[in-house]
């Protein structure tokens, strides 16, 4: 499992969010701690314990042979949606790490995508497995993909 960063995340994103561009720099150092999800380009809009909100601007790299956003695109997407959700609301000493992850796609994913979800937040760090839905919305507001993750965690060990 990976180690707790719950605490962190509150920090910077406290510290961040009350500059000008305090949320495109809180994403931007998200993608320096996690390079797979930075590549992705997507900007954190909401944080908030049990709650986020990820927006996706569709640009050509991110694009399929269908011309719109490719499938695993929008699942790194989710993931990243649940992932903040949850762990900005994780007890101290707690850890957290995918355990399984589907992903349902609904119809062509076109524009400026929203990524948002929400969890209850874990009373303590004993182990468990929490399953996390996440919509994926165009500007239209159609859902455009439904993700369910399924996060383990557990209280923190000694490396």
């Amino acid at each position: 499992m990976a180690q707790s960063i719950g605490p962190g995340l509150r920090k910077h994103w406290r510290k961040l969010i009350t500059l000008p561009a305090g949320r495109q720099l809180f994403s931007r150092l998200l993608g320096r701690f996690v390079p797979y999800t930075g590549q992705l380009g997507a900007t954190v809009a909401v944080l908030e314990p049990g709650h986020c909100v990820v927006r996706l601007k569709e640009r050509r790299k991110l694009r399929n042979h269908l011309h719109s956003v490719h499938a695993m695109a929008l699942a790194n997407l989710g993931e990243m949606a649940t992932g903040l959700a949850l762990m900005n609301s994780l007890p101290e000493n707690t850890r957290g790490i995918l355990r399984r992850f589907e992903i349902e796609y609904l119809k062509k994913a076109r524009g400026v995508l929203t990524a948002a979800c929400g969890c209850d937040i874990p009373a303590d760090n004993h182990e468990c497995e929490l399953e996390i839905r996440c919509d994926i919305r165009d500007s239209a507001g159609d859902v455009v993909s439904v993700v369910t993750a399924h996060w383990l965690i557990g209280p923190e060990q000694d490396s």
